[in-house]
């Protein structure tokens, strides 16, 4: 059984730095690829960014050059680099990971004020 664990989120404020982190256990020999979604209060669960098995990533447009997306494969962990935030990336942050199945983590709380 595979499991997420996400950590790093927080408070920060405009203009600060953090780094998400997903660690995923019970599974080292399937991985197809990881993606970091967000939800804010009152909206929809957006992607943030992907990354296939390939290395090949994407992010979404509003990311805009502010945040990385990689993958330890020794540690099995997926991390999202983010820079540059803003009040409106204020959301809580969900990691997935297609791994012979499709996994969630249960989120970590980002915020972002001043």
């Amino acid at each position: 059984q595979v499991q997420l664990v996400e950590s790093g989120g927080g408070l920060v404020q405009p203009g600060g730095s953090l780094r998400l982190s997903c660690t995923i256990s019970g599974n080292r020999d399937t991985f197809y690829g990881a993606g970091w979604y967000r939800q804010a209060a009152g909206k929809l669960r957006e992607v943030v960014a992907s990354l296939t098995k390939d290395g090949t990533v994407n992010y979404a447009d509003f990311v805009q050059g502010r945040f990385t997306i990689s993958r330890d494969i020794a540690e099995n962990t997926v991390y999202l680099q983010m820079n540059s935030l803003r009040p409106a990336d204020t959301a809580v942050y969900y990691c997935n990971v297609a791994a012979g199945g499709d996994y969630w983590g249960k989120g970590t709380l980002v915020t972002v004020s001043a």
